[in-house]
């Protein structure tokens, strides 16, 4: 009896270090899946953080789109205010310039008839 139960007494401290083992290697385990929900859990935040990010930057996007349209939208309409313009202008340089040829004429005729008054009063004086 006394063999046995040294047997079965040897038995329990096997078992006792098989268990003791066991549950180091659970309390271990424990650990590396509380580490990975920790993980897990700042990568879904930070997954959120992104996609807020992402929401925000395609937000300033989108409205910087919008803008660029604005911006298109009023350059077209300035350039076509400016090609009315130049129109008006070219047109009103041509006009001057015409203004400027009869001037010119005006001036030549003047000048003629006044040589020609000049001539007049000259042949009245000496007759």
């Amino acid at each position: 009896l006394q063999k046995e139960l040294l047997k079965c007494k040897q038995e329990a401290r096997n078992l006792q270090g098989i268990k003791d083992a066991l549950q180091q290697r659970l309390i271990q385990q424990d650990a590396s899946v509380l580490q990975l929900k920790q993980e897990l859990l700042r990568a879904n935040m930070d997954k959120e953080e992104l996609q807020n990010q992402n929401a925000d930057l395609q937000r300033k996007v989108e409205e910087r789109n919008r803008l660029l349209a604005e911006y298109k939208k009023e350059l077209c309409q300035k350039d076509r205010h400016l090609q009315q313009h130049q129109t008006k202008l070219d047109e009103m340089l041509r006009q001057l310039s015409e203004a400027n040829y009869q001037q010119v004429d005006l001036e030549r005729e003047l000048e003629h008839r006044e040589a020609l008054l000049a001539h007049c009063m000259k042949k009245e004086a000496e007759e």
